[in-house]
């Protein structure tokens, strides 16, 4: 095997499902945790949505400090604030929560810009959508275990596993990612402090100045908006449901992102061209699934099953799309930094999806949270039409 699928990426991929593998328990163990708490939806969405906005807030000063002190450096560095994290979910409560979210976010913001940039630099153009899928099928992989995993922890009543779950992923996780090896490629040198400083603040400018990446980011904040809210409540949604089951739900959901990923690879455009109907498909499945979850309180489970194979296409599809068509567009001096502040867009609205949606679930109902879900992929799909010159790659 070579390019993608050579053994140092395929270590990488691991270590990435280590890494992942405590949120697929966490992200169904926390809305339950709270529930019985007493804690309102618009809380169980604020310590949800922490994570990837603290997250957020870090990328887009990740690519500078990994660019300057390496990948490895930094990698072994936030994988013990991982491990701290991961610990004191054991022996807290919710506001321990909170904060071991936030750490996570840190760690999150470092670990995922390294491997991304690391692969994006060591392979060759034909090859940078493989890679990039490679690593977010690696990323969902824990999805398809982790929620029986987490709900078999829960209806046992037994949180002395949760904890020795815990600290095993901690544990692997730092294992691996102290003997792994990222080929620095084609990084460029890091730049002083002053050039940094100067290079993030016109970067930020570049979030709409940048057509290329004002558009990617819009449609990433929307989908990931819509992916968060699925994300922090399908396990109090799913009880509403007559034969509903979360763990099912997430199961189908993240097993079709892994097949998708996988089966779809070589589909997925890297040719540096906006592909309009592409696009639109894509963000039309969001739609459509947000939809089938929203009608599923009427419609059934089978609605709300359907919803979670549609959801997982649209996972499957637009992260790897948008990130691949980004490299090839956006200008080589500052990428890496671009590329994290598009990342960063996609953060954001995983965590909106709480933050915002919570309150909207509190007022209203689960149903109308996810057709308001459904009506902004609608949106997106417009958006994503575009047939100027400089997408469709005419000089």
């Amino acid at each position: 095997m070579s390019g993608a699928m050579s053994w140092p990426f395929l270590r990488l991929y691991l270590l990435v499902l280590l890494y992942f593998s405590a949120n697929a328990i966490l992200n169904v163990i926390i809305p339950l945790q709270g529930e019985i708490l007493g804690a309102s939806n618009t809380t169980i969405g604020l310590i949800m949505g922490a994570y990837l906005f603290t997250t957020m807030f870090y990328r887009p000063w990740a690519g500078h400090i990994i660019q300057k002190h390496g990948p490895i450096k930094v990698l072994r560095v936030i994988l013990i604030i991982n491990g701290f994290a991961l610990i004191l979910y054991t022996i807290t409560g919710l506001g321990g929560y909170l904060v071991a979210r936030m750490l996570q976010g840190v760690s999150t913001a470092f670990f995922s810009m390294a491997l991304q940039i690391g692969i994006i630099d060591a392979l060759p153009e034909k090859d940078r959508s493989q890679g990039i899928s490679l690593y977010s099928l690696f990323s969902y992989v824990p999805g398809i275990i982790g929620p029986i995993l987490a709900l078999g922890i829960w209806q046992a009543g037994d949180m002395n596993t949760f904890t020795v779950v815990m600290i095993a992923i901690a544990a692997f996780t730092g294992v691996i990612g102290y003997s792994a090896k990222i080929n620095k490629g084609k990084i460029q040198p890091a730049l002083n402090q002053t050039e940094q400083e100067v290079n993030m603040f016109q970067s930020f400018g570049q979030l709409v100045k940048n057509p290329f990446l004002f558009k990617c980011s819009v449609l990433m904040l929307v989908a990931s908006l819509v992916f968060g809210a699925i994300t922090t409540f399908i396990p109090l949604y799913a009880m509403q449901i007559k034969n509903g089951n979360a763990a099912i739900y997430l199961m189908l959901q993240a097993g079709t992102v892994v097949f998708a990923r996988f089966a779809l690879r070589k589909k997925i455009p890297s040719d540096g061209i906006w592909h309009s109907s592409f696009m639109m498909g894509t963000m039309l499945l969001l739609a459509v699934s947000a939809q089938c979850v929203s009608f599923s309180i009427n419609g059934g489970a089978i609605f709300f099953y359907i919803g979670a194979i549609l959801m997982g296409l649209a996972q499957a599809l637009l992260y790897p799309t948008l990130t691949t068509y980004l490299s090839f567009v956006l200008p080589q001096m500052n990428r890496n930094v671009l590329l994290g502040l598009f990342i960063a867009m996609a953060d954001l609205g995983v965590s909106l999806g709480g933050v915002i949606m919570g309150p909207i679930a509190d007022l209203y109902s689960y149903s109308i949270m996810y057709m308001i879900c459904a009506i902004l992929g609608v949106t997106m799909f417009f958006f994503a039409y575009d047939r100027r010159k400089i997408f469709v790659g005419v000089k």
